[in-house]
């Protein structure tokens, strides 16, 4: 299989790949929101429906209590090697709508700095039916020039966007199903465009939701102000308290198993190219802000996080309405790293917070869903042969990163399959994930085609 072969296949069908991506993208599939359920099962079927025209043998719908997970292969040689791609379908609510330049689901293509070759603006475009897609036709690719060199697996579920809690149960019900060599992933980014990089690690995640709960209904804030608890005020100073002056997080026992980098691995990670001022520019900040002495790639990949993601209550409307609200909620994420647990980090923030609220309210603390945190050997010889497959496509080696973001079900990829996952992304921090004007490069959605299918020739080499 040679580079040169790939790029001509691939050039030769990029308006037929680009326009099965903007179809896919129009569909709404929000997993988070009940009235998208149609939307959820449309998409299902319609990357069903691609596998199949790709080459895949077997494709099948698989139910679960959820959304469904979207499963093909194609077995060459049971000999042979497996890769197990995953992937998801399902996209972050697009909210706030007013906050788009375009729909989000009316895929657009403009020019930026950064994509001066065009960016598809849209939401899922990056996260992760651009990126998830670039395997199909990559898959394609390797099946129309008589390339695929061992076999292949897809799993594509519906439910990554909030926790992935029924995909357990269904991995654990098809080992079997899923017996393979190695997981290839797509979900991530790389440095820049002429930086290429690979994640070695993904943070893990405990996600809460928090109600303070003060008088049994709204109250005027004349006659009552002053003499009442206001649950947004309380609420306010029980987050403010979970940090201390140097933004460390004084949640008791929070650090306890935190993983801590050795000063020669530190230095290591700060070799990766990061311009702190392009960074700046990029948020349009005149000052970064975090865990004191540790810099920005650290604070973002190898150190823990503890953050407000929503907060509401009271009146929020337009004009004035001069209310002490009834509630007040938050929802707050911990992002986790290696040795930290999921469910004691959400254990220690549930007990955290019922101790510290005052007399004068009540508090009720929710665990939503989470993961934990991964690391990837870098000599594994998944990781090197995704090295080499980029050196090739980009010219230059790729440097080892750790990803601040998390991908919860990669840990039971390792526990019940025994798998490692190759966390191989090619979108950029900058396309706006999970934000309005969400965007994927169209330099990074056919990179990452031609990219792949070197992936399996080294692998199986």
């Amino acid at each position: 299989m040679e580079l040169n072969q790939i790029q001509s296949y691939v050039n030769s069908n990029k308006e037929r790949f680009l326009n099965e991506l903007l179809d896919l993208l129009k569909i709404p599939s929000i997993s988070a929101k009940p009235e998208h359920k149609p939307d959820m099962f449309t998409t299902a079927e319609a990357v069903k429906q691609r596998l199949i025209e790709a080459g895949a043998d077997k494709v099948e719908i698989c139910q679960t209590k959820g959304y469904p997970v979207v499963y093909g292969e194609k077995i060459i040689d049971s000999s042979k090697p497996t890769v197990v791609v995953y992937g998801h379908y399902d996209v972050q609510p697009a909210d706030p709508l007013d906050l788009w330049d375009s729909p989000p689901f009316e895929p657009v293509i403009k020019k930026t700095d950064i994509h001066p070759e065009g960016a598809i603006f849209a939401r899922g475009a990056c996260d992760d039916k651009g990126q998830m897609y670039m395997h199909v036709k990559a898959f394609e690719t390797m099946m129309k020039t008589n390339t695929l060199p061992c076999n292949v697996k897809f799993m594509i579920e519906g439910e990554e966007e909030v926790g992935s809690s029924n995909l357990g149960p269904w991995i654990i019900k098809n080992k079997e199903k899923l017996k393979g060599d190695i997981i290839l992933i797509s979900d991530t980014s790389i440095i820049a465009n002429d930086i290429p990089s690979i994640d070695s690690g993904l943070r893990g995640l405990a996600y809460m939701e928090v109600e303070v709960v003060g008088p049994n209904r709204d109250l005027h804030s004349g006659v009552y102000g002053g003499a009442v608890a206001n649950p947004i005020n309380i609420l306010c100073k029980l987050i403010a308290s979970c940090h201390d002056e140097n933004n460390h997080i004084t949640v008791p026992g929070f650090y306890d198993k935190v993983q801590e980098l050795s000063d020669a691995e530190r230095a290591e990670m700060a070799k990766a190219p990061f311009d702190l001022n392009d960074f700046r520019k990029d948020l349009n900040i005149d000052e970064e802000r975090g865990e004191k002495g540790y810099s920005t790639n650290e604070r973002t990949g190898i150190r823990p996080t503890l953050d407000v993601n929503g907060i509401w209550g009271g009146y929020t409307g337009d004009g004035a309405k001069t209310v002490l609200p009834s509630k007040a909620f938050a929802k707050i994420s911990m992002r986790l790293v290696p040795n930290q647990s999921s469910k004691e980090i959400s254990d220690l923030f549930i007990k955290h917070f019922e101790s510290i609220v005052p007399k004068s309210v009540k508090v009720k603390v929710t665990a939503h869903h989470g993961g934990e945190p991964v690391v990837v050997p870098t000599d594994s010889k998944g990781f090197l042969a995704a090295s080499k497959a980029m050196q090739e496509t980009y010219g230059k080696k790729p440097v080892p990163t750790r990803s601040g973001g998390s991908i919860p079900i990669v840990a039971l990829f390792k526990k019940e399959l025994g798998m490692d996952s190759i966390l191989f992304g090619f979108g950029l921090d900058s396309d706006g994930l999970h934000s309005p004007n969400e965007h994927y490069g169209l330099f990074n959605y056919y990179r990452g085609i031609e990219t792949i299918p070197l992936f399996y020739k080294y692998f199986t080499a």
